[in-house]
């Protein structure tokens, strides 16, 4: 280490005194003034750093560099004389030092204060959110809360700020330890938290700078408030959508032949006024149909009334239907009231599980087809209505007009238009597409964060019969993601294999005994059997099927459609 003379005690030497007291490999021997009160003889004297008004005096063998900062040449000069002893720094060039040294501080001071300025505007920011923010420092020590933290946990910073994130948690996992460690972020995990015992949902994140883990930042959210302002919302939408169509043919996700043939006469469908037969079993996706033919009509502006036939009771349905005058019955309302056609008028009305309606429901409905207009129950004058009708079952209609359960007439008035929806068995093709629908469904519906499914799992699925069809797959991924780990993002074959569902079995079924059965029963039966089983060994394939039964692809058609396959 050198020892450095300082002559000068003024400004520029108080600053060269500062700058030697930040260097470890320089150190002050000696500050000369002749002013004995000079501000860097001051700082001398509260260091304990020799001081003197006679620079002479205390040159020795001790003293490496003299920097001279009086700006007197007579003392340059007479320093000269020592230079082959000692390193002289002149005036001009310690007061370049010294300017230099000053644009230091100066930006040291500038930065400081931006710093500064950046740490209170990040603090109001957080304190101000309506978020409730938690931060952690790496090794999981709370260093940060907001306001809205303490009003939803019932914790100050005096309970949480220096201890481990596990403080404010009275039942669950602390996310921020699980991000520490996996450096991942979480979404959605609901816990109980503080003395409240308060239900919460918290998102988690890592804070990494520069590529090194510095904490983890929370923020929470409080169940009620969510399940309050949920509440709302699920009652605005129930109030649109009991008189919209929500879904349109892009929500229709399906790439196979049976699929897009149906998808292309729905469109064929909707450029029309005609009456709409939807055939499919149970599952398959008929009300999505209606929906989506609604949407692509005329009469997207107007109301779409969904009634499901089955759901009503048959003392109900007529009035429910048709509406009803005031006094038709007890319990009547004052003025009576419309019905579901009324509503409906200029519209669509969607009657689901139209084979369940009675012989006598059923003349009624054929007037409203035939005459275009109803009579409420109790009421004698006729109301003109411009009405769209789509139907759907899941019945073989052409057999329950043979057992005498179905009108003929009213089975050719609906069936202007009659598209065919193949069960999810014909089409898995569509499984791969229908599971990444349906997780981003279900992703929403339940607050998780799945991306997909395995090959082997979908590979697996294929296997299954579906009796209940996309509604039966839907089923399925929604029980496997309930019983996933939030550290998982991919459905896979263990979580299938726990819901108890053989997926191994083969579509064809055990038939009950069916001797008792007239023989055309036991023909159709035999028939839908065959053309279901060739069906499925040519996995859906219309051609090939056609091909090998030895019929036309027309009447293949006509057979599927005659028994719902």
């Amino acid at each position: 280490m050198q020892s450095v003379m300082v002559i000068g005690a003024g400004k520029g030497g108080t600053a060269i005194l500062n700058l030697l007291s930040e260097m470890k490999t320089l150190k002050t021997r000696v500050i000369i003034d002749k002013n004995l009160q000079a501000p860097g003889i001051l700082i001398a004297k509260k260091e304990g750093i020799p001081y003197g008004n006679d620079w002479r005096t205390f040159i020795d063998n001790e003293i490496d560099i003299i920097i001279d900062v009086t700006g007197d040449e007579q003392v340059y000069q007479e320093l000269q004389q020592f230079k082959e002893d000692f390193i002289i720094v002149p005036g001009s060039i310690a007061e370049m030092i010294v300017h230099l040294f000053k644009e230091k501080e100066q930006l040291i001071r500038e930065l400081q204060s931006e710093t500064i300025k950046g740490d209170v505007m990040l603090k109001a920011i957080i304190h101000s959110s309506n978020d409730a923010i938690s931060v952690v420092d790496e090794n999981g020590n709370g260093i940060l809360i907001n306001p809205a933290y303490t009003r939803i946990t019932g914790l100050t910073e005096e309970d949480v700020l220096g201890k481990p994130a596990t403080t404010d948690i009275y039942k669950g996992e602390s996310m921020h330890f699980h991000v520490l460690k996996t450096k991942k972020p979480v979404r959605g995990v609901k816990m109980l938290v503080g003395p409240k015992k308060k239900e919460v949902a918290v998102n988690v994140a890592p804070i990494i700078v520069d590529g090194q883990l510095k904490g983890s930042v929370g923020i929470i959210h409080d169940m009620s408030e969510i399940r309050e302002l949920t509440t709302e919302l699920q009652r605005a939408k129930e109030r649109i959508r009991s008189l919209e169509a929500k879904y349109n043919f892009d929500d229709i996700v399906g790439r196979s032949e049976e699929m897009l043939i149906a998808i292309e006469q729905a469109r064929i469908a909707a450029k029309t006024p005609a009456t709409v037969l939807l055939r499919g079993e149970s599952g398959t996706g008929k009300e999505l149909f209606a929906h989506a033919i609604h949407n692509e009509s005329d009469r997207k502006y107007n109301h779409f009334i969904r009634v499901n036939c089955a759901a009503i009771s048959e003392s109900l349905l007529e009035s429910e239907l048709f509406g009803y005058e005031e006094g038709a019955f007890s319990g009547a309302k004052r003025g009576g009231k419309k019905g579901y056609f009324e509503e409906a008028n200029n519209g669509s009305i969607f009657l689901d599980e139209i084979g369940e309606l009675s012989l006598n429901t059923q003349a009624k409905l054929l007037r409203v087809l035939q005459e275009r207009e109803i009579i409420r129950v109790g009421g004698t004058k006729p109301i003109p209505i411009k009405v769209r009708i789509i139907a759907a079952t899941n019945k073989n209609l052409e057999q329950e007009i043979r057992k005498g359960n179905f009108r003929e007439d009213l089975f050719y008035r609906l069936n202007r238009i009659p598209i065919y929806i193949p069960p999810l068995r014909s089409r898995l093709e569509d499984i791969p597409l229908l599971c990444d629908h349906l997780i981003k469904k279900i992703n929403h519906d339940y607050g998780r964060n799945v991306e997909g499914i395995t090959n082997e799992a979908t590979e697996l699925l294929k296997r299954y019969a579906w009796p209940g069809n996309v509604r039966e797959l839907e089923n399925i991924l929604g029980r496997a993601i309930i019983f996933m780990d939030y550290s998982e993002n991919r459905i896979d074959i263990k979580h299938l294999s726990k819901l108890g569902y053989n997926f191994q079995k083969n579509q064809e079924q055990d038939h009950p005994n069916e001797a008792s059965l007239p023989l055309y029963t036991l023909v159709e039966n035999f028939e839908k059997r065959i053309i279901s089983h060739i069906l499925h060994k040519h996995r859906g394939n219309k051609t090939k099927t056609a091909k090998e039964l030895g019929v036309s692809i027309r009447t293949l058609y006509y057979k599927m459609e005659k028994y719902g396959l």
